[in-house]
């Protein structure tokens, strides 16, 4: 697939200088090929139009908002659940042999969710929330699988770790890109053709692009260890191990909750100005910022520990989010979301980078998942919480549930600080 020389997990190239430059996008370029980026990137977006996508595909068949909140609270609630154990298939089997047949899969049961949710086949309300949930469980999870190779490219390079950071920050902007442009894809192709088009168009993309992602040559740097060693070698769920992961998907959670509160209230916000609609275009700026940041961390200082990099971007944004409570104009608004978004970046690319580091050996697929999995599960949370306040004390206590959640970011990565370091896990 693609024309550049494989370069092993373990070797330096020896037919370019830019191996000096450290965590440049250069020697990215030259571990994964060219291919690998474009690549990556829209065999993601699928996940970003699925929820959307359902709710919108639902609403307009029933005429019902609450019957398309259901349909894609199941896709949320099967993602969450069905991630994980993609990525624990994809430890044990190789992401070839997973992604392969669960693209397939999943292009089959969107297939069905669109027959059921438009209405073509009279279904009860039941079977279109199992084929929406169905569909969450087996959307493949290229994101944290992408990640899981970056972390095989970049082991026991020279300056491999700084490779990982550089990695991890474009992985998380690209995910902020996609997460921004699913949606408004998916808007715009409802509106202008069908309801439908959106998710079949998601179908098509997953069933071509998720297996050339499968087979790409970046797969073969991962290699499949089966965990058989204790705690000392870095193989077993120790429980020093157990407690850091779960303090990450805790700061995931944290950080979901943050996301679906502050998209909460700034839909709530903008209808208190008539403008409900432009909701998405104010969460936008936050996406905005959080990208250009995430890409950042690249090159901040090498000696900063990642825990304490974690709970410090964490400290900041809790009075970051206490303000937004403060603007009384759609302008000053979108200033205080560009603040909010600085932070968060950051944030994503260290907690990916400090599982990477506490996931033992064999297990990076689950752990790179379950942290997926944190955001969607967060995101729900916010979303609902946010809701009930902003419909009780008005958009001010929508943003209250994402300054709580600031809290808990913090004091995961203070927790994850307190533990001490854990040397990143390796193949060898």
């Amino acid at each position: 697939m693609d024309t550049p020389t494989p370069v092993p997990p373990g070797a330096a190239s020896e037919t370019t200088t830019s191996t000096t430059q450290r965590g440049s996008f250069r020697s990215l370029l030259e571990l994964a090929g060219p291919a690998f980026f474009p690549l990556a990137f829209f065999a993601r977006l699928p996940l970003a139009m699925l929820t959307i996508g359902t709710l919108t595909l639902v609403s307009t068949a029933t005429g019902s908002y609450a019957s398309g909140g259901i349909a894609a609270g199941a896709v949320g609630i099967g993602s969450a659940i069905g991630a994980p154990l993609i990525g624990y298939a994809a430890d044990r089997l190789g992401q070839r042999a997973v992604l392969i047949p669960i693209a397939l899969v999943h292009a089959v049961v969107v297939a069905a969710l669109i027959v059921t949710g438009a209405g073509i086949m009279a279904s009860p309300a039941v079977v279109v929330a199992i084929m929406a949930f169905t569909a969450g469980a087996t959307c493949p999870q290229v994101g944290p699988l992408a990640r899981v190779r970056w972390m095989s490219l970049t082991t026991n390079r020279p300056r491999g770790r700084r490779e990982l950071e550089t990695a991890l920050s474009y992985e998380s902007t690209v995910d902020e890109l996609t997460f921004v442009m699913g949606p408004a894809l998916v808007g715009v192709l409802a509106s202008l053709v069908a309801p439908w088009l959106p998710l079949a168009l998601a179908a098509v993309v997953t069933a071509a692009l998720v297996p050339a992602f499968a087979v790409h040559r970046t797969g073969q740097a991962i290699r499949l260890d089966r965990p058989t060693g204790g705690p000392a070698s870095g193989t077993g769920w120790a429980r020093g191990r157990i407690i850091r992961v779960g303090l990450c998907v805790l700061g995931m959670i944290g950080m979901g909750t943050i996301f679906g509160s502050v998209s909460a209230g700034a839909v709530s916000f903008a209808g208190a100005f008539g403008q409900a609609s432009a909701g998405g275009l104010l969460y936008a700026a936050l996406g905005l910022t959080s990208a250009v940041a995430a890409l950042s961390v690249s090159v901040w200082p090498k000696g900063w520990a990642q825990p304490l990099r974690w709970a410090g971007c964490a400290l900041v944004l809790v009075p970051l989010a206490l303000l937004l409570q403060v603007p009384q104009s759609i302008g000053t608004m979108v200033v205080f979301l560009l603040l909010v978004g600085v932070p968060i970046g950051p944030i994503m690319v260290t907690i990916f980078t400090v599982g990477g580091d506490v996931a033992p050996l064999g297990r990076m697929g689950t752990v790179m998942t379950m942290l997926a999995s944190g955001i969607v599960v967060g995101t729900a949370i916010g979303n609902g919480l946010a809701g009930v306040m902003a419909e009780v004390v008005g958009p001010q206590g929508a943003f209250q549930v994402a300054a709580a959640a600031a809290v808990v970011l913090f004091l995961a990565g203070a927790g994850m600080f307190a533990l001490g370091r854990v040397r990143r896990t390796t193949s060898g």
